[in-house]
């Protein structure tokens, strides 16, 4: 071919594959219906994770019954949210805090479990009540879950959302909630969640777990989206390697990846390592151990079980002769896709049954992310220091990453001490240096609670598939093994242009134990996030240059704190270090401008700002401000230019209340905790019609004060707006894959 031919050719076909619009978004139960758009770009869609840890850092009470605020000892608020979204998520320990308030737009629900009755006296078999409303797959409680209640319900709202316990005995809990840019395409309208029952389709398809997901071939449905097979059989000598290689003329997508090998080869099998690599890139995008890619620490079966894995993603199943390993994500790729099994240096492993289905991919090709799934070993944790999982500014080459966080599958001892699962989770999305996703506890993440009592089980979503119960029952080293997954689908966390994922080593980051870990992420190298704008409160040239205005804003005033991460100190040695920073308050309204790219699709507001003080909401107005953006200062916006983009409203502060009452039903205390971290991050979505073609706007931010004791009957501390830096980031269309 000519090469100019050639050329044009080439731009061609990147304008088929390259969109200007977003994905859709899937909403609620479509999210699991859609589960095949698991790999897609979800621009304008944000996820947050929160809890009851220990605001101060540690680990105390477990990380249980620190609350927001009191509203009566009845009415303890763990999570309050303005502004419309889906809660996607729920756990608690046990039944502890049921009766539950789930107040949706102003309308009060109460969910309990059937052992609220009598606490003392727990019912096996128990379910979330109203039972219609949560049915099985979409609930597990803790006599299957070996210590948690769990719920995976969609409850969309649409303008608030609050969560309360009735009791607060060892009230432990984490949350999982969206909110999404107005403006946004979603897959159905975000309507009140009513105690309405979901869909059967939806409990059917989750139900399926452990099961076949795709078509094959020769079936109908399998002819109707063009599903192709290759098969083989391998086997595996030291450190070789086997693999097979699929090159296309059109995108494809690798829809399951499935191996099976001898029984009594299984653990030999797992300690091998799968990689792939996509389109030639010169970055593997997965390398992993074969066991804790498929969502276990090992292949051993000590119980000659017939699953070790029964999630959705992924299988784990053994029969009399041979165990079998199925995946599930999807896998797009647009010119070749490398698969490979490498030896472990020391077995060899014959009869290796592989095969691998794909289907045409139809879409753009930057709607969707490349599959990857990250290891990391960690032989030795520093003390004081998270573990991080993945940090997407360092792996694969680097750079900005748009995509999503689906999962992880980590080994938590390799000695049988299950003491390490006290250490949180936090993740840190698009440059945040507060955690959006804080959680309680490692074993919380995969699922369980208070260790498991040690005993295996396995869900869709979550589980602890391997490890014997004591050390004294282990059968050899493979059993004393303990690893757990946890898989994000409704509740995946997107990211624009980076993603941190840390997890603690035991309560206060002091386990020695030996971990490994396996991230699983859909990502792209081509950021749908952008900062465009940053306004430092406090310096005169950066206030100039934005057009700040706040005629009650107090002077700048320094603040030295530290942000919401772990301990200060381990053994007199600092940790995270206070930080000074400038700031103001205000009780009044605030304006400024900030500069856009015209082509976003909705901007997020990022707001660093002093926790201390409560319950800070405020009314966002916008208005275009391109025609003022290099006009004198003096130049004024007309009342009739500002259009309301909604409430900001961030619940609680840096003094929380603590209620862990002894027994289980045991009277609600009133301790008041101040913590030393006044640093937080916080966001703000500004809807797509008010941003959308500007290249800057001018926001006015008038703060409405929420008055609301920490509990009743203590005097109202003081209430203002704080403001110390405003971040714009727009969102944007990535480039398509390279």
């Amino acid at each position: 071919m000519h090469p100019r031919i050639f050329f044009l050719f080439s731009l061609l076909l990147a304008a088929t594959l390259r969109a200007e619009e977003p994905p859709t978004l899937p909403i609620g139960l479509d999210a699991y219906r859609l589960w095949e758009q698991w790999p897609n770009q979800r621009i304008g869609e944000r996820a947050y994770m929160r809890s009851t840890y220990d605001r101060r850092g540690g680990n105390e009470g477990a990380d249980a019954s620190h609350f927001l605020y009191q509203l009566a000892d009845d009415y303890n608020v763990t999570l309050d949210v303005a502004g419309s979204g889906v809660l996607y998520f729920a756990r608690y320990n046990h039944w502890h805090g049921s009766p539950w308030h789930y107040v949706v737009d102003g309308k009060n629900h109460i969910v309990q479990e059937t052992s609220t009755a009598n606490p003392n006296k727990p019912a096996e078999n128990s379910v979330f009540l109203p039972e219609s409303a949560f049915p099985n797959p979409l609930t597990w409680t803790w006599s299957l879950t070996k210590g948690a209640d769990l719920m995976w319900v969609p409850m969309p709202f649409e303008k608030s959302f609050q969560m309360a316990y009735s009791r607060t005995h060892y009230g432990t809990g984490y949350y999982i909630y969206k909110q999404y840019v107005r403006g946004a395409k979603l897959s159905q309208p975000i309507r009140s969640w009513n105690e309405n029952p979901p869909d059967k389709d939806v409990l059917s398809l989750i139900s399926k777990s452990g099961s076949d997901l795709v078509p094959q071939p020769n079936t109908p449905e399998g002819k109707k989206v063009g599903i192709v097979r290759e098969a083989g059989i391998w086997s595996l000598s030291g450190n070789s390697t086997v693999g097979v290689e699929r090159r296309i003329d059109k995108p494809q997508m690798l829809r399951a990846l499935e191996f099976s090998v001898p029984k009594d080869k299984a653990a030999e099998f797992g300690r091998c390592k799968i990689r792939i690599t996509w389109d030639d890139l010169p970055n593997t995008s997965v390398e992993a151990p074969i066991a804790l890619f498929f969502g276990t620490g090992t292949l051993y079966n000590r119980d000659d079980r017939e699953y070790l894995v029964k999630s959705f993603p992924m299988v784990v199943r053994f029969d009399k002769e041979r165990v079998h390993l199925a995946c599930y994500f999807p896998m797009p790729f647009f010119k070749s896709a490398l698969i490979q099994i490498i030896g472990d240096g020391k077995s060899s492993v014959s009869d290796i049954q592989w095969s691998a289905r794909f289907a045409p991919y139809k879409g753009p090709a930057n709607h969707v992310g490349y599959f990857h799934a990250t290891y990391h070993d960690h032989p030795q944790p520093e003390p004081g220091k998270d573990l991080v999982l993945l940090d997407t500014r360092k792996t694969e080459g680097g750079g900005d990453w748009s995509g999503s966080l689906v999962g992880t599958s980590f080994i938590f001892t390799h000695r049988n001490d299950l003491g390490t699962l006290e250490g949180d989770p936090r993740f840190f999305f698009d440059d945040s240096l507060t955690p959006q996703a804080q959680g309680t506890g490692t074993e919380e993440w995969g699922g369980g609670g208070d260790y498991w009592g040690g005993r295996n089980m396995t869900l869709p979503f979550a589980g602890h598939p391997v490890g014997a119960r004591k050390i004294e029952e282990a059968k050899c080293d493979e059993d004393k093994i303990h690893s757990a997954y946890r898989f994000l689908l409704a509740d995946l966390m997107p990211f624009g242009k980076n993603a941190l994922i840390r997890l603690e080593h035991g309560g206060e980051n002091l386990s020695t134990e030996h971990y490994e870990t396996v991230t699983y992420w859909y990502g792209l190298n081509s950021p749908s996030l952008i900062k465009t704008d940053t306004l430092q409160l406090g310096n005169d040239a950066s206030e100039q240059l934005h057009r700040y205005v706040s005629p009650d804003a107090s002077q700048p005033y320094e603040i030295t704190s530290r942000y919401e991460l772990g301990v200060d100190k381990i053994k007199g040695k600092e940790i995270y270090p206070a930080e000074t920073d400038h700031g103001r308050k205000t009780t009044g309204s605030s304006e400024f401008t900030l500069k856009l790219d015209p082509k976003n699709y909705g901007v997020m507001l990022r707001r660093k700002l002093d926790y201390a003080f409560p319950n800070q909401r405020a009314e966002v107005y916008i208005a275009n401000a391109a025609s003022i953006l290099h006009a004198p200062r003096t130049t004024q916006l007309v009342s009739e230019d500002w259009q309301l983009a909604g409430t900001w409203y961030l619940a609680g502060g840096n003094t929380c209340i603590y209620s862990n009452p002894k027994e289980e039903l045991g009277v609600t205390q009133h301790n008041a905790q101040t913590s030393n971290r006044r640093f937080r991050d916080d966001e703000f979505l500004i809807p797509r019609d008010l941003t959308q073609g500007r290249s800057a706007i001018r926001i006015r931010v008038k703060f409405t004060p929420v008055t609301i004791p920490l509990y009743p009957g203590q005097l109202l501390p003081e209430l203002a707006w704080s403001e110390i830096r405003y971040d714009a980031y727009c969102f944007v269309m990535p480039k398509a894959p390279r």
